[in-house]
This record gives C-alpha cells, sequence and structure tokens, in this order.
C-alpha cells in the first residue's frame, strides 16, 4: 500500500498574533483551504465558532435560554461569561424573530457593533433594554483586542450583505390587504377574539405553516390626539417631514415609557419632579407607579411639562411590529393569510387602556386597507419531514392558531398521518373556536382525536394538562409510535404545566423515574420531537 504523504503545514497567522493556540489554528486551516484545494479541510464556520469560543472562556451552552425565567435568574447563570453572552441572557429568550434576529445572533450582533440598536426586544421590554445598555458600557470599556499583523499572502474574505426579498425580514416589509375580521368568541364570553384574513396576492408573499406574521400596526389616534394636546402642541406641527399627528400615529411607540423620555422631562423641571424624574429614567421606582406609565401617563404625572415635539418625538422607542402565529395554510388557500388575535384590553386607575396591534386589527383597521407586514421564517417549529409522522397538538385560546394551520396543510397535501389536538379555553358554549371546524374534521377523520378543557365550565377549574393526565396512557402509546409533540400558548404559565404533565406521564406510562422522564422529554426536545411556540 503507498504511503501518503501529509500536506505541510501552513502557518499564516504568526506566533505573535493575540490569538490561542486553538483560535491561531483554525484559522491557519481557514486560510489553508482558501489559499489551495490540496490542503486539509478547515473547519466548517459552526466549528470555527465553538473554537473561538473556547478562546474566551465560553463553552456554547446557553442554560439561561429558557423563556420561562426571570432575567435576574438568567444573569446569575451568565455569570463569569463573555459579554457577548450575557448580552443574550438579558433577552426574552424567546427567539421570536421581533427583533430581526434570534437571541443568540441578536447579542452577537450587539457584541460585534454591527447592531446598534438596543430596543428590539419586544418581549424583553425595559428591563432587557436596559440590562444590554449596561453591558453595552462595559463593552466600550474592555480593551480594544489587537488585530493580527496583515501579510501580503492573505487578502481578507469579502464579507456578503444579503437583503432579504421583499416581505422577508421585518427591515424590508410588503404590502398586504386588510380583508376581514370576524369575532369567535360568542354570548357573554370575557375574551375577545378575532379570525383576521389578509390577501397576499399582490405582493406574492408566501409561508409555511408554523412561520409568524410581522404586523405594522399605528396607534389610536384619539390616544394621539390627547398626547398632543398634554404637549400644547398643534397636530400638523412639522417634525422629520411629516406632521407631528402622523408621527406619533406610525412611527414612535407610546407604551411603555422610555427612560429616555424621563431624561428629557428631567431637563426641563426642577425640584422634586426632576428628582423623580431622574430616578425613573435610571430604573428606579419613587411613587410605586412606574409600571403603569405609558406615555400618556408620564406626560400627566409631569403635567404642565411641555417637552418641545422635536424633542419629544427623538425621546420616545420606534413603534416595533408584533408577531402573530400564523393559523392558515398557504397548501390550503394560496395567497391568503388569516391570524387568531386576542384583543387586549384592560384598566389602570380610571383609564382604559389596549394592546396596539390587537386592537389595531381587532377594530381600526378597514376593511381593503393595506399594511405593512412581513413572514417571520419559524425556527424549529414545524411539521414533521415525513407526512405519515402522528402529531400532537396542544393549544388552549389563541394557541390553536398554528395547529389549525397543520391541519388545513395536512389536509392539502393529503399527509397520512394521525393528527391528536387539544384545545381548551374558559367556557365551551362561549369561547369553542373554530368548533364547526374542528368537528368537522373530527367527523372526516383529518383530526383522529379532539380533547377539550374547559376552565370555568365546573367548580374546579380544568385545564389541557389536567385533560392530557386523564388520557395519558393513550398519549404515551401515541409518543412511543414516534409521534411529535406541540405547544403553542403562554410561556410562563400553561407550557410549564404541560412539560410538568407530560414529564408525570412518561414517568407513569413509559416506566420510567422522573429523571428518566425529565431526560427522555429532553431528548425529545433536542431530536425536534417536541417543539414549542410561546410567548
Amino acid at each position: 500500500m503507498n504511503q501518503i504523504t501529509p500536506p505541510p503545514k501552513l502557518d499564516i497567522i504568526p506566533a505573535s498574533a493575540p490569538f490561542s493556540d486553538a483560535q491561531r489554528s483554525w484559522l491557519n486551516g481557514f486560510f489553508a483551504g482558501l489559499l489551495s484545494p490540496d490542503v486539509a479541510t478547515p473547519l466548517s464556520a459552526e466549528q470555527g465558532a465553538a473554537v473561538m469560543q473556547a478562546g474566551d472562556g465560553d463553552d456554547g451552552e446557553a442554560p439561561w435560554h429558557d423563556q420561562t425565567m426571570p432575567i435576574a435568574d438568567r444573569m446569575k447563570l451568565a455569570e463569569g461569561r463573555p459579554l457577548r453572552r450575557k448580552m443574550m441572557a438579558a433577552m426574552a429568550q424567546q427567539d421570536c424573530g421581533q427583533c430581526g434576529y434570534n437571541c443568540h445572533d441578536y447579542s452577537e450582533a450587539i457584541a460585534g457593533r454591527s447592531e446598534a440598536r438596543l430596543n428590539l426586544c419586544v418581549p424583553g421590554g425595559k428591563e432587557t433594554a436596559r440590562m444590554l445598555k449596561s453591558l453595552y458600557e462595559e463593552l466600550d470599556k474592555a480593551p480594544a483586542t489587537k488585530a493580527p499583523e496583515k501579510t501580503d499572502a492573505v487578502a481578507a474574505p469579502a464579507v456578503t450583505v444579503t437583503i432579504a426579498e421583499p416581505g422577508r425580514s421585518r427591515d424590508n416589509p410588503t404590502e398586504a390587504t386588510f380583508l376581514s375580521r370576524r369575532l369567535l368568541n360568542k354570548g357573554k364570553s370575557e375574551k375577545e377574539t378575532y379570525h383576521i384574513e389578509f390577501d397576499l396576492s399582490a405582493s406574492k408573499l408566501d409561508y409555511v405553516v408554523g412561520d409568524s406574521f410581522g404586523v405594522f400596526a399605528r396607534n389610536d389616534v384619539g390616544l394621539v390626539d390627547q398626547i398632543i394636546a398634554l404637549l400644547g402642541a398643534s397636530h400638523t406641527t412639522k417634525v422629520n417631514g411629516k406632521t407631528l399627528r402622523e408621527v406619533l400615529i406610525d412611527d414612535v411607540s407610546l407604551s411603555p415609557a422610555p427612560d429616555s423620555l424621563f431624561e428629557l422631562i428631567s431637563f426641563i423641571t426642577g425640584g422634586a419632579q426632576r428628582e423623580k424624574a431622574r430616578a425613573l429614567a435610571q430604573g428606579e421606582d419613587p411613587d410605586g407607579d412606574a409600571a403603569t406609565l405609558d406615555v400618556m401617563a408620564a406626560l400627566q404625572k409631569f403635567s404642565g411639562t411641555r417637552p418641545h415635539p422635536e424633542a419629544f418625538v427623538e425621546a420616545l422607542e420606534p413603534l416595533q411590529p408584533r408577531l402573530y402565529s400564523i393559523s392558515s395554510s398557504h397548501n390550503a388557500t394560496p395567497g391568503k393569510l388569516s391570524l387568531t388575535v386576542d384583543s387586549v384590553r384592560y384598566v389602570i386607575g380610571k383609564r382604559k387602556r389596549v394592546g396596539v396591534a390587537s386592537t389595531f386589527l381587532g377594530e381600526r383597521i378597514a376593511d381593503g386597507e393595506k399594511l405593512k407586514v412581513y413572514v417571520q421564517k419559524a425556527h424549529n417549529f414545524g411539521l414533521p419531514q415525513d407526512p405519515k409522522t402522528p402529531i400532537i397538538m396542544i393549544g388552549p385560546g389563541t394557541g390553536i392558531a398554528p395547529f389549525r394551520a397543520f391541519l388545513l396543510d395536512r389536509k392539502a397535501t393529503g399527509a397520512a398521518g394521525k393528527n391528536w389536538l387539544f384545545f381548551g379555553h374558559q367556557r365551551s358554549d362561549c369561547d369553542f373556536f373554530y368548533q364547526e371546524e374542528l368537528n368537522a374534521m373530527k367527523t372526516s377523520g383529518q383530526l383522529t382525536r379532539l380533547s377539550l378543557a374547559w376552565s370555568r365550565d365546573g367548580e374546579k377549574k380544568f385545564y389541557v394538562q389536567d385533560r392530557m393526565r386523564e388520557v395519558g396512557r393513550e398519549l404515551w402509546t401515541w409518543l412511543a409510535e414516534g409521534a411529535h409533540i406541540y405547544i403553542c400558548g403562554d410561556a410562563k404559565r400553561m407550557a410549564k404545566d404541560v412539560e410538568r404533565a407530560l414529564v408525570d406521564i412518561v414517568a407513569q406510562f413509559g416506566a420510567r423515574s422522573t429523571d428518566e422522564a425529565v431526560s427522555f422529554v429532553a431528548e425529545l426536545k433536542k431530536t425536534g420531537r417536541f417543539q414549542a411556540d410561546v410567548y
């Protein structure tokens, strides 16, 4: 047998360069691979990233990546990690895509100084923005790393920036036409939930079930006019080439009041008012009402303080898009898209408040009106590749949205796999969303099993996790047959309770200890058989 002579070792990165041995080895391999096809193939980008992480004391694990965990606990888990990893821990950990990234990539972009906006994490809100600001200040204080010496032998690889097609990212949205809304609740329901439909045909935008839909909503004109009155300004005042009213409707967030607004107020007031404004700007809560202060409430709290409209607008945060789980299938209804949206309404003090996007869709936008939208690709949330694989879907309330899409898609594509839906809400007579549609699917055999849970129908509250335990043996049988299981809905309560029920079912009917059941569920997640879309 002929002996193969190994290729000569190529040292492009000098030993004096400020890299660890592992980092220098990877970089040598990377550039060697670019220069010569005869040299061994360098590590992949992912492998390279892992090596580079090892050089800054990071093992690549993210134990804080749990949306049910409070930010204080996430930051504790990130102690001793590099700043970019602490930045990730500061985020809401939902990988929802509202910021235009996933949590890992957003933190990397900030730490790499390619993203200067620290307020994009919508679910994280103020606490994330404040923590990121603090960490960013640490980044500014950190000593700069000396760049490796340039050599004539290697040119820096070109970086190609790809601009997403229209409608594929929040930074490049497209237009859709609002078609209609239909109230899903009946009778004396305590909720107000709408089936919302859009026409995508003009934009030719498509999507896959499991994806989310980004909506650029507009603020309520009534609220905007009240704020303009508190400013003592005219709604026709020009700001950034628009009228003040147009800017407040389309461009800026009016809830919650940002720290920068309190900073501005502190500059134009005095005495005790100034001290309060300064305290609020620093994240303190001098009067115990900081959590209730939206922009209008902040102006009312510091009544008589009238910032200049231009300075006022500059102190506000940009109005962020909102993401909703898609409840339709492009394969079933090409050119159309639907959402299932709860209108958010609540009272603080004597003032009624509303969710910006939910009430925009539920009452303010008119049929035929156009709005800016985009499709956010799902991260590890979608149907199994094999259409014969059985699926178990757990989606109470508006969590039913993606599972309606799954069922419609499997019907349209003729997928043979069994389908089991767990749905629950408050009352069976007025909160059974898509009742006729689901019952028809059950009758036709498209929906193999439909398990329902109503929390207000009896004396004792009864939830989807309770129904799961009742049918635990059958659920375990489906899992043993290879079923994929999905959860959609509330992250802080429902998702944790459902996962606990699943662990108990695996332990009881799979003849495992609790630790073994926990490991089993963790393996389901790792292999993509247990997926969640929670918020």
